[in-house]
């Protein structure tokens, strides 16, 4: 391509016309410029459609904001449907009918819930029964209430004791250290027995809509274990029912030997002695471990509390005080009194009060999951609930517990 050529001095400094053969170089640039105007044309339509769109959006969810709040100004039709879950339903319908169509569909999230369901039509207790329940039996004036208590999934629960300490001594920087020796561990198995209780209403109760049919069952129920548990709990045998810790063979404190539970003796048959009958508590109290009397309880029933709450100590003060917040158990001696109808009366040898950390002398093992059976035959014109759960209870530490016994020796 030529060049133009240049202006020589003294010329005319009017531009020269542009040569013809330019227009092939301008032509790209034309072109890009075109190119963005119509870009820049179709990105302004593109932010104007979603401009509108989102207009649009803000007008649908500003309608939805005025129904919802005039929808909450209209009154409940029906508060128990409202409130009633697909379980509840199916459960309820159970109960009043047998109809079991429903719960055989239902998906729960319970651990191995097809081999928990009997063939006959066992099914499992619906979870807020089954709280109300054990919210009964933790409340219940029982051994329950101050045992440790444990969920197992197994037919036994083993309870491993250490009955020895690893061995200690000072050591020097190069003197050796002989080997300590090796602990002894004992195994108490708490087998799991079956607790049942069988209820029972009319079917034109049942047939009743308004009669609540879960809050019935599960007040029966509870009532019915809470009763059979505490009793076995201190005087079970062990056979198809927990063992109760007053079946134990019993020693007297200063031979005390494993397997054995201690005891106190009043120094007078069936009564606390004549003189100094308060010795006997501070005797009973000291005869356990120290390491035991930070979390030790008193158990006794009510004859037994009423006969102590009168005794005073030698400068005339009551050993016996009263609970200063509700709910707060009574205290004697400065350690808790748990009133447990089940316990003896004060008679000749009896062992009416109990003293020790039941946290760690007695364990109770159970099953997470309760069945019943409905059985509308057996008792017509009235429908049978049976209802069972497994649970198991020893003592698991034979240290922890001491007795008062109401004898010479």
């Amino acid at each position: 391509m030529t060049r133009p050529a240049p202006v020589a001095a003294g010329q005319s400094g009017a531009a020269a016309p542009m040569a013809p053969d330019l227009a092939p170089v301008l032509a790209p640039e034309i072109e890009l410029k075109a190119a963005m105007h119509g870009f820049s044309q179709e990105f302004d339509a593109f932010q104007a459609e979603i401009t509108q769109k989102f207009s649009q959006h803000e007008e649908r969810l500003t309608m939805l904001d005025r129904k919802t709040a005039l929808s909450t100004t209209r009154p409940t039709l029906s508060r128990a449907e409202a409130g009633a879950t697909l379980h509840h339903k199916a459960f309820d319908a159970y109960l009043r009918s047998g109809d079991d169509s429903p719960l055989r569909g239902l998906e729960l999230e319970a651990k191995g819930l097809n081999t928990q369901m009997a063939a006959e039509g066992g099914y499992l207790v619906d979870p807020e029964t089954a709280s109300v329940i054990r919210g009964v039996l933790h409340a219940t004036a029982s051994i329950r209430a101050i045992a440790s208590v444990v969920t197992v999934e197994a037919t036994s629960f083993d309870v491993l004791v250490d009955h020895t300490d690893v061995s200690s001594g000072w050591a020097t920087e190069q003197g050796s250290v002989a080997p300590s020796d090796s602990p002894t561990i004992d195994r108490i198995p708490i087998r799991l027995h079956e607790l049942a209780a069988m209820p029972k209403a009319s079917q034109r109760l049942l047939d009743d809509s308004a009669f609540d049919v879960e809050g019935w069952l599960a007040n029966r129920i509870a009532s019915k274990f809470a009763r059979a548990e505490a009793a076995a709990f201190i005087h079970g045998d062990g056979l198809d029912k927990p063992r109760g810790f007053l079946t134990h063979d019993l020693i007297e404190d200063e031979l005390w030997e494993w397997g054995h539970l201690g005891y106190i003796a009043t120094g007078a048959q069936g009564d606390f002695a004549s003189a100094n009958a308060s010795d006997a508590i501070v005797d009973l109290v000291y005869a356990l471990g120290a390491t035991y009397r930070a979390n030790a309880v008193f158990v006794m029933n009510s004859k037994t509390a009423g006969a102590v709450r009168k005794m005073k100590d030698a400068d005339g003060r009551f050993l016996w005080s009263d609970g200063l917040a509700a709910g707060e158990p009574a205290r004697l001696m400065g350690y808790p009194v748990l009133v447990a109808e089940d316990m003896p009366d004060i008679a000749p040898d009896s062992t009416a009060i109990a003293f020790g950390d039941f946290a760690s002398g007695y364990t109770i093992a159970e099953r997470p999951d309760m069945r019943v059976l409905r059985d509308p035959f057996s008792a017509k014109p009235h429908v049978l609930f049976y209802a069972t759960k497994r649970v198991g209870g020893d003592v698991s530490d034979f240290k922890a517990i001491k007795l008062l016994k109401f004898g010479t020796s």
